[in-house]
C-alpha cells in the first residue's frame, strides 16, 4: 500500500534526498506519458536510421508508453548520474593517432548494474517508508525511452546531437528510471531548448551521421559501428573513424554546455587497466583471455574480442605507419575470424602493405 494522498508531496521531497544519498546528482518525475517523442520514434524508425538495432521496432507501442510494459505504471522517477572522469583528455587522445580512443562513459566499471542496484535501494528505502508500491526499474535494459522521460521529467532538454543536456551538468552523464503506481507530484517538463543557432555537433561528427538537428543516422554514426553492428564495418567510414575504437565522444566534446560538466563521485567510473592512455598496438595484442580478464565488469566485454579486434584494426589502419603498427596488423593475418582478417588487410593496405608482405613500413 502507498502513503495516503495528501502525504505524496512530501514523499517526492524525501525521495529526492535519499536519491542524492544514493549518489546520484539529480531526479525528477513525470507521468507515463512521452508526448510527440512517439511519433518522432516511428519516423525515425521507419527511415531505417536504426540500422541492425531491431530491438528498437520490436516492442512496439510499450517503449513509448510506460503503463503498456509495465501496467500501474503512472509515474516514472528519472535518474541521473555524472560519468566523466576527472582528467579525460579527450582531445589530446584523439589527435593522437597512435593512441586508442574509448568513449569516456565505458573507461570504468559498467554502469548498468551500478545504477540498477542503486535504483533497487532508493525502491526499497521507500518501501520502508511508506510499505509496498508497485515498482519496476531500468538502466538502459529494455523498452525505455529515457531520454524523453527525462526532459519530461525536467532533469534536460533533447539537443540537436539526440542527448539530453542539462544547463548545469552538460550531458556527461547516466540516466535511469524507477516506473512507478505512486500518484507523486509530476515536476514541469523541460520544454526550452538551449542549443540556439549552435551546430557544434553536427558540424563536428566525424562521419557526418547527424540528418539534421535531433535526427541522427545510426547507421554512420561511430557509437553503433563500434557497438552495435556485428558485422564490417562499412569501407568508406573506416578512415573517418580515426583512432575511435569502442564509442565515440565529438558531438559532446564540442557542446559548450559540458563547460558545466562536474567530474564523476562514483568511484566505479575511474578508468580501469589504462584504457584512458592505452595505445592501439597494446590493445591489439590483447589475446581473448586477456580481453576476458581486463573488460571484466566492463561494458565493452559485450562487443567480444573479434569485433574488438576489428575496432583496433581500423584504428591501426588509421595510424602512423611504423614497424610495431605493421607487425601488430601481420601478427593477426591468419585469425580464425574472417571479420578480424578483413579489416587487417584494409588496414595494411592503408600503409601500403599487401596481404602477402610486399610494401615496406616507414620507421
Amino acid at each position: 500500500m502507498s502513503s495516503p494522498s495528501h502525504d505524496h508531496a512530501a514523499l517526492a521531497d524525501r525521495i529526492r534526498s535519499i536519491a542524492s544519498e544514493l549518489g546520484f546528482q539529480q531526479l525528477g518525475i513525470t507521468d507515463a506519458d512521452i508526448g510527440e517523442h512517439e511519433q518522432h520514434l516511428q519516423r525515425w524508425l521507419e527511415a531505417g536510421y536504426h540500422g541492425e538495432m531491431e530491438w528498437m521496432a520490436s516492442h512496439g507501442t510499450k517503449r513509448t508508453r510506460p503503463a503498456e510494459l509495465v501496467p500501474g505504471t503512472c509515474r516514472v522517477i528519472s535518474v541521473r548520474m555524472d560519468y566523466l572522469p576527472g582528467d579525460s583528455r579527450m582531445a589530446q587522445r584523439l589527435a593522437d593517432p597512435d593512441s586508442a580512443y574509448v568513449s569516456r562513459y565505458a573507461l570504468g566499471r559498467d554502469y548498468h548494474k551500478l545504477m540498477r542496484r542503486r535504483l533497487q535501494q532508493l525502491a526499497e528505502r521507500i518501501q520502508a517508508l511508506i510499505g509496498p508500491f508497485g515498482y519496476r526499474a531500468f538502466v538502459d535494459s529494455a523498452p525505455v525511452m529515457e531520454r524523453a522521460l527525462a526532459s519530461r521529467a525536467g532533469l534536460g532538454w533533447i539537443g540537436k546531437n539526440t542527448l539530453l543536456i542539462n544547463p548545469r551538468a552538460g550531458s556527461y552523464f547516466f540516466l535511469g528510471e524507477l516506473y512507478t503506481d505512486l500518484p507523486l507530484p509530476v515536476d514541469a517538463p523541460f520544454d526550452q531548448h538551449h542549443c540556439g543557432s549552435c551546430s557544434a555537433c553536427l558540424s563536428r561528427c566525424p562521419t557526418d551521421a547527424f540528418v539534421g538537428p535531433q535526427v541522427l543516422d545510426a547507421r554512420r554514426c561511430i557509437s553503433y559501428l563500434t557497438i552495435e553492428l556485428k558485422g564490417a564495418i562499412p569501407e568508406e567510414l573506416r578512415a573517418p573513424m580515426g583512432n575511435r575504437v569502442f564509442g565515440c565522444d565529438d558531438c559532446q566534446l564540442v557542446c559548450p554546455w559540458n563547460k558545466f560538466a562536474s567530474p564523476a563521485r562514483e568511484p566505479d567510473f575511474s578508468p580501469r587497466h589504462q584504457l584512458d592512455q592505452a595505445d592501439l598496438v597494446s590493445l591489439f595484442r590483447w589475446d581473448e583471455e586477456e580481453f576476458l580478464r581486463n573488460t571484466e565488469g566492463s561494458p565493452i566485454r559485450r562487443i567480444g574480442h573479434e569485433r574488438w579486434l576489428r575496432n583496433l584494426a581500423v584504428g591501426l589502419g588509421n595510424a602512423r605507419t611504423s614497424i610495431p603498427v605493421i607487425e601488430a596488423l601481420r601478427s593477426r593475418l591468419a585469425h580464425p575470424s574472417e571479420l578480424v582478417r578483413e579489416h587487417v588487410i584494409w588496414a595494411l593496405a592503408q600503409h601500403g602493405i599487401s596481404p602477402d608482405g610486399e610494401g615496406a613500413a616507414a620507421g
